[in-house]
């Protein structure tokens, strides 16, 4: 499902009243990120509520809803967002519907209490899935014949469970990260550091999120030495030795804390440099290759195109007009 596709995607999106307001941000705005990064819209959602009424989350702010949940045959994902009382909304009705439309789609998402949603319509059967920690013992006990599993968030064959809000982050930037790659989710995740005092720690080197969360300090320090080097990276034996373990170690410990070698992630931050250098300025590709470490022209253009599926030219032109 989600595979590496340059094409938008759309998804379904239905809101039960008392979501809370940040998991429903949770799941929009890293995708929002997305499309003002990249100039052009990844990702359409659609808004639905049970009735059709703006959904009331906790904060007393409502979402607007597209309609009423009535779907027929749509393919595209659905995502069901819910935190708070969701079996006051969960009508006979509501489950009928739910257990149709997931027939026709290539994903169905429960995030964070629409977990229940999916376990009360039999939709969670042989799949592993988690929830919230505070409802994760009650959830075992209601369904026993489903393998919960203490994670942040699963992705089991088509179908989705998150833990929480900052979870379904982590599970947006997943996504994010299968289609249009690591360099892109890693610009995205930056997207949401706070820095106090614009001074950076070395545990802020990158966000606290998912895959990307940085849980050792040498891999921290290591990754504020890569941004602090882009003109001029460094070879992995030094870099290691400047964090003080061997270059088998430090590959080790990105690839547990991260969940990619150093040589991925080094590139990203080279070509997410890259890119901004594209769009933000109007220097010549070739300087741009020599800020950003390449040791020539011919080579950024492979690195830029393999990754962002499109020419540096392509970029300027498409997003400076």
């Amino acid at each position: 499902m989600f595979q590496p596709v340059p094409e938008t995607l759309d998804l379904d999106l239905l809101v039960l009243p008392e979501t809370n307001l940040i998991l429903f941000a949770s799941v929009i705005e890293p995708l929002r990120v997305v499309n003002r990064i990249v100039g052009r819209d990844l990702y359409r959602w659609t808004i639905f509520s049970p009735d059709g009424r703006p959904a009331e989350t906790r904060s007393g702010i409502s979402i607007p809803a597209a309609g009423a949940f009535r779907p027929d045959k749509e393919s595209h994902p659905l995502f069901i967002l819910s935190s708070h009382n969701w079996d006051r909304y969960t009508t006979p009705a509501l489950k009928r519907v739910l257990s149709k439309t997931a027939r026709h789609r290539s994903m169905v998402a429960g995030i964070e209490a629409g977990g229940w949603l999916l376990a009360e319509v039999g939709l969670l059967a042989s799949v592993r899935a988690t929830t919230h920690w505070e409802d994760f013992d009650d959830f075992t006990r209601a369904y026993p014949e489903i393998d919960m599993v203490r994670e942040r968030f699963v992705i089991d064959g088509k179908r989705i469970t998150t833990g929480g809000s900052l979870p379904t982050v982590d599970l947006m930037l997943e996504i994010i990260r299968r289609r249009q790659g690591y360099s892109l989710a890693l610009e995205v995740s930056r997207q949401f550091i706070y820095e106090q005092d614009g001074r950076r720690s070395e545990e802020t080197g990158m966000p606290s999120t998912g895959s990307m969360r940085v849980v050792d300090q040498r891999v921290a320090q290591a990754v504020t030495i890569m941004e602090e080097t882009v003109e001029e990276p460094l070879l992995l034996a030094r870099l290691a030795r400047r964090v003080g373990v061997s270059a088998r170690h430090l590959q080790e410990l990105f690839r547990d804390g991260i969940g990619v070698p150093p040589h991925v992630h080094y590139m990203a931050i080279r070509l997410n440099a890259a890119r901004r250098k594209v769009i933000e300025s109007k220097l010549p590709f070739a300087d741009i290759a020599l800020t950003t470490g390449f040791n020539s022209a011919s080579a950024f253009a492979r690195a830029y195109k393999a990754q962002f599926r499109e020419s540096a030219s392509e970029t300027r032109k498409r997003l400076q007009g």
